[in-house]
C-alpha cells in the first residue's frame, strides 16, 4: 500500500458573495477535529471571507475578526473548537510550533491563512483552498485527501 496520499483537485468560480459563503457552508458541514484546511491567496483574495462563512456555517454568531495582529482566534462553534490562524506576520515557520497548530488539531479543527508560511507544520491530509481574483470574480482552487471530493465538487454550480 503506497503511503502516499492521493489527492482530488477542482476548481470553482466564486462570482458573489453568495457563492463563497456556499462553499464556506460545504467545507463547515464536512469538518471535523483534526482536520486543517489551509486558505491561501494573496491580500483581499478572500481567505478571510472564506474563513467568516465556514464559521458562520458552524453556528459562530460574533464577530470573526481578522487574526492578522492576534495570529490565532479560537471559536466553540456547537460541535467542534475551530482554530482561526492568520500566519501573515510569522518570519520564521518555528514560530509556528508556539501557536499550537498541533495541539489545535488533536481536539478541534483550524483554519489557516498564509498556510505556506508553515507548511512543515501542516499535515498532509489538509483541505487547500487557493483563492485568487479575476477580473470582478474569485476563484477558488481546492485540493485535499479523497474524503473532500465529493463534498467539494458536488452541486458546484449552486450559489
Amino acid at each position: 500500500m503506497s503511503m502516499e496520499i492521493q489527492r482530488f483537485d477542482h476548481s470553482l468560480a466564486l462570482p458573489g458573495p453568495a457563492a463563497t459563503q456556499a462553499l464556506g457552508a460545504r467545507i463547515a458541514a464536512a469538518l471535523k477535529v483534526g482536520d486543517a484546511v489551509a486558505l491561501e491567496g494573496g491580500l483581499g483574495a478572500g481567505k478571510t471571507t472564506l474563513a467568516r462563512a465556514i464559521l458562520h456555517a458552524l453556528g459562530v454568531t460574533e464577530e470573526v475578526p481578522s487574526p492578522t495582529f492576534t495570529l490565532v482566534q479560537v471559536y466553540e462553534t456547537p460541535g467542534l473548537i475551530v482554530r482561526h490562524y492568520d500566519l501573515y506576520r510569522i518570519e520564521n515557520p518555528s514560530e509556528v510550533e508556539e501557536l499550537g497548530l498541533e495541539e489545535a488539531l488533536d481536539d478541534g479543527a483550524a483554519l489557516i491563512e498564509w498556510p505556506e508560511r508553515a507548511s512543515a507544520w501542516l499535515p498532509a491530509d489538509r483541505l487547500h483552498v487557493s483563492l485568487s481574483l479575476e477580473g470582478a470574480a474569485r476563484k477558488a482552487r481546492i485540493s485535499g485527501p479523497p474524503r473532500w471530493k465529493a463534498t467539494m465538487t458536488e452541486d458546484a454550480h449552486d450559489g
